[in-house]
């Protein structure tokens, strides 16, 4: 495995394994097979539904809890100082834990300010090693590095060879903000694992389109954590350390950004109302099962 240092200096692991879109169903049975292949890099986030299923993994597998580096994200309705506060130490119970490696806020919009504060003092009272953004644009990024006590450590943003972020990770390195990438594959969207650069290159070396994705991250300092279902997927994703790619490969690779998302823009208006009526239908949801409870 290899590891980047923190701004605080923690290391953490450069590939990880994401339960994003894992059903509950599924969850502790697929981070028990990643912990077996060979991840200690786990991420969840309140919004996936599934910290409790990874938690009890965790617990199950017998791999003492040092040895993991745990990430969550604090979902928009719990922003604010002490809802996200809260919030963070529901996380940890429902994780089995009393800290947590890395908590991010996943999303730019809200109370974040007052959130990140939580953030902060969780961070000092040692319950959180790290503290950090998610889908934060680098104009975003730079307004909350700048404004707040403690920098964000992390910011987890999508990244994949037709998205390639060069300008944000530039002013990511310059604050000495760590990039991380969700959808590292972008999801396979415009043909991404049939392209025919990536796989010119993968037959060189004996490698899939995937696992040629995941090289290139990493060679770029960026933080991967793909997900799959499928425990040979995983042990195909963690099997990327045993080869190379040359400057002329990275630069073919580098060719092929659009330097646009594959998914949707959190500066596209409707988006953001799209953010705002899923919080508040979540709120309505909430308020009738407390209602439905107290009778």
């Amino acid at each position: 495995m290899e590891y980047v240092t923190l701004a605080n200096g923690l290391k953490m692991p450069i590939l990880g394994y994401g339960v994003y879109q894992v059903t509950k169903d599924e969850c502790e049975r697929c981070v028990l097979d990643a912990i077996s292949v060979g991840y200690r890099s786990l991420d969840t986030a309140q919004s996936y539904f599934n910290e409790e299923e990874v938690g009890s993994a965790i617990k199950k597998s017998g791999v003492p809890r040092e040895e993991f580096f745990l990430t969550s994200k604090v979902w928009l309705e719990h922003y604010g100082y002490e809802a996200c506060k809260a919030s963070v130490l529901k996380s940890m119970e429902k994780l089995q834990t009393d800290y947590l490696d890395l908590m991010l806020l996943h999303q730019p919009f809200g109370d974040a300010y007052g959130a990140y504060r939580a953030l902060e003092d969780l961070y000092e009272e040692g319950k959180l090693k790290a503290i950090g953004i998610s889908n934060y644009y680098v104009d975003r990024m730079v307004e909350f590095a700048n404004f707040n006590r403690i920098r964000p450590m992390i910011n987890q943003v999508e990244v994949h060879p037709y998205n390639q972020q060069i300008v944000a990770k530039e002013w990511m390195d310059k604050y000495n903000v760590q990039i991380e990438a969700w959808a590292p594959f972008g999801e396979g969207r415009g043909g991404l694992f049939e392209n025919e650069v990536l796989k010119e290159i993968g037959e060189k070396y004996g490698k899939t389109t995937a696992q040629v994705m995941l090289r290139w991250h990493i060679q770029r300092g960026v933080v991967v954590i793909p997900k799959s279902t499928h425990k040979e997927r995983m042990e195909e994703n963690f099997n990327v350390f045993d080869f190379t790619l040359d400057g002329e490969e990275m630069e073919k690779i580098k060719a092929l950004d659009k330097a646009e998302s594959s998914f949707f823009s959190h500066q596209d208006p409707a988006m953001v109302e799209w953010f705002v009526n899923m919080v508040e239908e979540r709120k309505k949801q909430h308020d009738s099962s407390k209602e439905k409870k107290s009778w």
